[in-house]
């Protein structure tokens, strides 16, 4: 088969690493890819993600037998509607079931019609609304963009000044222009966080091991969120007796809940969750694999992920082959400083072949390749996984990896799963 990732950053790297070494995979190709995404799978840098008619024009261009469809932006614009109505068979969910994450707002709504445990909140579209509903409340409080933003749009306010502030600047200053018109201003739940990703087709759902993002820019949790500074997987917090309450109360009624609002959800279902003193509730829903939850979470895969990229789209989730290894993995993400506010980029990239001379995988996120040598092109630039029977092994191996690598103002968090192990 000839396969297309649509998608550019350390998620698509180790999804295409993975399909690399698929049987059913004769010829990977990516759109735009990166510097590293262009060692296994040949890349067109010219055609953005979010360009949905270039995506679609090249799929039938090259005469590819499949496309997997990876950031949430073409799913918002219905990349893969696009691609089935042209024939061409795609992995992930139809722009209707990616409003689970496009809109938080409807995500809620589902949540609340059909009892799935989740924090309590308000809805407003008017900004003297939101700020005279906010006059009775009690911090900390959060208050999050309706739409995408980058996994920046949640501001966690500490203080009724600063949750001010935060819609002044989604509603009014247009900080993440039309996916701030409308907030959430939700409670603060309390307890730790961890992430279930789950393969779907509509009518099964099979959650993989759950893995811990670490989303603050640094280390104790402090600074401001970003798309993610490094994940472990499987997560110690996620013992058997919370992984059968999850599916019996959040998975399989999230599932239903979507099906009986006739929408079938195919892809991966990305439920972030808080371990709350009542029990497991809902953060919010994805429409796809967590980044960087995806680079320590497919290498532990131990089984073909394309042949459950093609179960999920053809709804045989059910017989699907889907094993994983009995071990831990860590993901430390090496970033440009000042990520995520204003950084540089170009910065010359060394260290890469002995970090991997340990036995680490370095998956690219935002680099550039130009006649041998890797330049930083991103704010997050790499993600340093390792693998090992244990977690406390796999962060040392990881950090180990990640400490033969340098470029010009490289930050990274060097905490990642210090509380778990």
């Amino acid at each position: 088969m000839k396969v297309l990732v649509i998608g550019g950053g350390g998620r698509e790297h180790a999804v295409c690493l993975a399909l690399s070494r698929s049987p059913r995979v004769d010829a990977l190709l990516c759109a735009p890819g990166n510097g590293g995404i262009a060692r296994v799978a040949r890349c067109f840098p010219q055609v953005k993600a979010s360009d949905v008619d270039a995506i679609v024009r090249l799929a039938r261009d090259e005469r590819v037998d499949f496309v997997v469809v990876t950031p949430d932006d073409p799913l918002a614009l219905g990349c893969v509607d696009r691609l089935e109505a042209e024939g061409i068979p795609a992995f992930g969910p139809t722009q209707q079931a990616a409003q689970m994450e496009s809109s938080k707002i409807f995500s809620k709504r589902l949540m609340q019609k059909y009892g799935i445990p989740t924090a309590r909140c308000e809805v407003f579209t008017d900004c003297g609304a939101a700020l005279a509903y906010l006059d009775g409340q009690q911090a900390p409080i959060v208050v999050k963009a309706d739409g995408l933003a980058l996994g920046k749009g949640v501001v966690v306010a500490q203080t009724l000044d600063e949750a001010r502030d935060a819609v002044r600047a989604m509603m009014l200053d247009g900080r993440f222009g039309a996916s701030g018109a409308r907030v959430l201003i939700e409670e603060c739940m309390t307890g730790r966080e961890v992430t279930v990703l789950c393969f779907c087709d509509g009518h099964t759902i099979r959650p993989m091991p759950a893995s811990q993002d670490h989303k603050r820019a640094y280390d104790g949790d402090l600074g401001p969120n970003t798309g993610g500074m490094g994940a472990i997987a499987p997560s110690p917090l996620y013992t058997p007796e919370i992984a059968a309450r999850v599916e019996r109360e959040i998975l399989r009624p999230t599932l239903a809940a979507m099906n009986a609002e006739g929408i079938a959800f195919k892809g991966v279902l990305y439920v972030g969750l808080m371990l709350t003193p009542e029990g497991p509730k809902v953060v919010e829903y994805n429409a796809r694999f967590g980044d960087p939850e995806t680079q320590a979470l497919l290498p532990l895969l131990d089984s073909d992920l394309m042949a459950i990229f093609q179960a999920v789209r053809d709804g045989q989730l059910a017989q699907a082959d889907i094993r994983w290894r009995d071990e831990s993995a860590a993901c430390v993400v090496l970033a440009s400083g000042g990520y995520p506010g204003k950084y540089a980029s170009g910065k010359e990239i060394a260290g890469l072949d002995a970090a991997e001379a340990l036995g680490a995988t370095v998956y690219h996120a935002g680099t550039r390749e130009q006649d041998g040598r890797y330049y930083t092109a991103g704010g997050r630039v790499l993600g340093v996984t390792a693998v090992a029977p244990t977690l406390r092994r796999a962060l040392q191996d990881a950090y180990a990896a990640a400490e033969r690598i340098s470029f010009n103002g490289m930050m990274m968090r060097r905490d990642i799963g210090a509380r778990d192990v």
